[in-house]
């Protein structure tokens, strides 16, 4: 299983919310075992740049590819890459799983 986890940081807070919601319709893609679309709460001290985190989970690199390739993939791009400052993206083979 690839866990695909990707972090994102607003320009302008004021647009938090709106990247919430354009990264949201990526749950309407069928590929993830698993897709969470998420506000970091920022409860660390210590680092509160990120501001929107999306966790998935794919059963190979297959399912990850299909989903990075559906249209509602590129539409989310077409919403938040405008207003995002970072995106910082992480995707490895879960230990101990298939």
């Amino acid at each position: 299983m690839i866990r695909h986890i990707v972090l994102f940081s607003a320009k302008d807070p004021k647009d938090v919310q709106t990247i919430h919601e354009g990264l949201s319709i990526l749950r309407g893609i069928p590929d993830a075992r698993t897709l969470e679309v998420v506000l970091n709460e920022k409860h660390d001290a210590l680092s509160d740049e990120i501001d929107v985190v999306v966790y998935g989970e794919f059963d190979d690199e297959a399912a990850l590819a299909a989903y990075k390739a559906h249209p509602l993939y590129q539409e989310s791009i077409r919403r938040v890459r405008p207003l995002r400052e970072t995106r910082i993206a992480v995707d490895f083979t879960a230990p101990g799983k298939d």
